[in-house]
Formats: C-alpha cells, structure tokens, sequence
C-alpha cells in the first residue's frame, strides 16, 4: 500500500491525538522525520511524495511505542537543549527546559572569569549541560562525570557531535566518593543529580519512572543525599572563589541553599525557572585568605 507523507503524517497526528497526548502535531512530525531519516525542513520539502512501505512501518512502530508512554525523544534518538541537539537514550535522563536555566546561569558565571576557564559537569547524564557551555563560550573546557557507562556513551557522541573533543573529555566517577586530585580544579561546577525522595518514585509519571533510568532519578530519602556529599566532598574541586550550582526539585531550594550556608559557601543564590518555580540553587567557594607575612625582626630587636 502507497501512502503520501502527508497522509502518513495526519494518521499518525490523529493516532497521538485520539490517546490525549499533548503536542500530537509536533510528535507526529518527529516521529515521522525518525522514521524517513528526514530533517523537519526535508519532510516538508516532500510533504507530498509518496512514502515506501518500509518508511510506514518504521514509523507506525514508533507509533505504537509512543502509545504505550514511552517519550517521544528515546524515540526519535534526540533531543534539543539550549537550541543545541543531543544524543539521548533510556541510559541518561532526558534533556529539559527546566534545566536550560542551570547551563544559562553556569555560563553566566563563566563568562565572569578573564582568559580560560573549566567546567564541570557531575553526574552530566548526556552532557547536554557542561557541552553546551563548551560549545557557546570558546575559552571553557568541559568535563563531564557520571557512573553510567551508558550515560558516558552518550556524552562521548555529544562531544563529537558538536566536535568538542578537544576541549571536553568524560570520566566515570561516583558524586558521593571525594574526587580524584587528578582532575584538578574548577571555575564552575554544576550539577542535576537525582533529587527524587524515593518514596515518590512511584508517584511519578509513567513515562519518567518506567523509561528514564531509576539512579538519576532516586535522592534518598529526602532526595538530598547528593546535595549533602556533594557540598562537602566536592568543595576540593571548585578553585578559591568558584561557583557550584545545583539543579534542585519543588519545595528543596531552601534546604540546599542552607547545605551551602553550612558548608561555607558565600554569596547563595536561588533563582527560578521561566515557570516561577525556584530551580537553582548556587553558590561561591571563599576566597583564600592571603597569609600574612612574618615581619623579619631587625638585629636590635633579636638582641
């Protein structure tokens, strides 16, 4: 059976639809550029061409995916972050909007340092936070921490999709062990560990909880247990008067804002995502007080 993309297009639309998703138009379109192979621009250049069967079933598969509640970007391979597309799979948590406002205040915070500088991205998943602030200041080098080794796979495509490689590298390490001296220090540290309470994992919607992996999601018990070691053991790594910027969840922004008070943090901010909700929290490691110098004591006085 022949079908145009255009017919193809409206059936799947009216598919997503009819099962109450939000954004059919939009999905369907996605799913139908993963299945042809098609950027959005060349689906609309052949909007009215015929399709070949193999196409159809291709994306009446990844139809059939979507209805069952699995997101549409583990279907389509990719995800846009900060106007920037990533790799993604079910190996790392999705990109979102929501922490576009922690990679917007890390470069900010970058952009206050002169010459070069370094980032680094804990618990990074796709990396989408350290590359994108690789990829949009030029003189910042990126390194991207995670104990997945499928979500350093990711962060190794991304850093040769947007040709970082050599100002990016990634390294397995584990946020609740002391770093490594080896990686030596940083400008800004950022970081979107997993905040969930563990009590309310299974609260959560299908297509998070039974999709994206359950280590970037569970915090502990109050979803701080990242927060706490981090603060204290990682505070090494952030050079005298450094940043460290956290994504938190709703309802956490004072208690890690007073994590930092605790830990001697100075100048914390808490700042809210563009849908009013307080999304990060930062703050700066203190200067090094400069040591005083032993006056020399003259001969008349050591007499």
């Amino acid at each position: 059976m022949t079908i145009t993309y255009h017919d193809l297009y409206l059936k799947i639309r009216m598919a997503l639809s009819g099962a109450g998703i939000e954004g059919a138009q939009l999905e369907a379109r996605e799913i139908l550029c993963a299945a042809a192979g098609k950027t959005a621009e060349e689906l609309y250049r052949d909007i009215s061409l015929y399709t070949t069967e193999d196409i159809a079933e291709k994306a009446v598969a990844l139809q059939e995916r979507r209805l069952t509640g699995e997101p549409i970007a583990y279907l389509v391979g990719e995800w846009s972050f900060c106007g920037l597309p990533f790799y993604v799979s079910r190996e790392a948590l999705i990109p979102r909007v929501d922490t576009e406002m922690l990679a917007q205040l890390a470069m900010n915070r970058l952009k206050e340092y002169p010459g070069n500088t370094r980032i680094l991205d804990l618990c990074a998943g796709t990396g989408c936070v350290g590359l994108t602030a690789a990829a949009l200041i030029r003189n910042t080098r990126a390194v991207l921490v995670d104990l997945s080794d499928g979500a350093l796979d990711l962060c190794k495509r991304n850093i040769r999709r947007h040709k970082l490689t050599g100002r990016a590298v990634y390294l397995k390490g584990d946020a609740l062990q002391p770093p490594s001296h080896a990686l030596g220090q940083f400008d800004v540290l950022v970081c979107n560990p997993p905040y969930i309470p563990t009590g309310d994992l299974a609260g959560l919607d299908s297509s998070v909880k039974d999709f994206e992996p359950l280590m970037a999601l569970d915090g502990g018990a109050d979803g701080l247990d990242f927060y706490r070691q981090i603060t204290t053991l990682w505070q090494p790594a952030l050079k005298p008067g450094g940043h460290l910027l956290y994504e938190v969840g709703i309802g956490q922004a004072e208690q890690v804002a007073w994590l930092l008070v605790k830990a001697g943090y100075e100048n914390i901010r808490i700042t809210r995502d563009t849908g009013g909700i307080d999304r990060v929290v930062e703050g700066q490691r203190p200067q090094e007080p400069a040591v005083p110098e032993t006056p020399k004591q003259t001969e008349e006085e050591e007499g």
